[in-house]
């Protein structure tokens, strides 16, 4: 029964991930629901993420929605911010994580209403003064802390009038490099309870298709209305936690 409910709770967390990222959300507190140690959750989520966002972004590349050219530079921007972030962690206290991530989404939340990238765009990411330090400071955020990190790439491909479908590829993208890293660390580490991880895996490589199909539908008027959703839970949640 454990396998199963694993399995739904991969497909899930992760077709919401890939619409509007904060996958997270359901995904570990559901596993530490299910007496999953801590540890092993993070793991088995920074493995399961790797294999199934690397999925999602293969099939938006073969269907040409988006090139590997235009898009590769992502993986060391992402890889040198998450490192930096996991370094900058090391020297701040759990609070202060935890008041930086609730002041960056509060940011994201507020400048949605105020900024007009409504992904309506066909602009493709470009390597530029607004992207990588975006992408860069993103991915410390991710290193740092980690839970809104898709949600803050969406409204940052938002403002620079990136197509939907696009953004979700780069995003995609982005949180393989970003998960690859720390994979190799909790695998290292001996921390992956590997018959659960398999099982959380294969829903999330699942969700991620299901994610990909129905960003490929998606009208792009829906798209901000569902990161604020998104957004305003993960505030939530990080508050209860921090006061937990």
């Amino acid at each position: 029964m454990e396998y199963i409910s694993l399995f739904f709770i991969g497909a899930i967390a992760t077709t919401i991930g890939t619409l509007a990222g904060g996958g997270g959300l359901i995904s570990l507190p559901a596993m530490l629901l299910l007496g999953v140690p801590i540890h092993s959750a993070i793991g088995a989520n920074k493995v399961s993420n790797t294999v199934s966002s690397f999925s999602s972004f293969l099939v938006l590349l073969k269907r040409k929605q988006i090139s590997l050219r235009e898009s590769f530079w992502v993986i060391p921007v992402s890889l040198v911010g998450g490192v930096s972030g996991g370094f900058i962690a090391t020297m701040l206290s759990e609070n202060n994580l935890y008041i930086l991530a609730i002041i960056l989404l509060s940011f994201a939340f507020i400048t949605s209403f105020i900024g007009k990238g409504d992904f309506d765009g066909e602009e493709k990411l470009k390597f530029s003064k607004v992207s990588v330090p975006g992408l860069y400071g993103i991915g410390i955020y991710d290193g740092l802390f980690g839970p809104g990190q898709g949600t803050l790439m969406l409204y940052l491909f938002g403002h620079l009038k990136v197509a939907y479908i696009r953004a979700v590829a780069y995003v995609r993208l982005a949180t393989f490099s970003s998960c690859f890293g720390a994979a190799i660390t909790y695998i290292a580490a001996g921390k992956i309870i590997w018959p659960l991880t398999l099982m959380l895996m294969l829903g999330s490589i699942t969700g991620a298709q299901m994610g990909v199909r129905i960003a490929e539908k998606l009208k792009p008027k829906f798209v901000k209305p569902i990161l604020r959703v998104v957004t305003v839970a993960l505030i939530v949640q990080i508050i209860v936690e921090n006061i937990g």
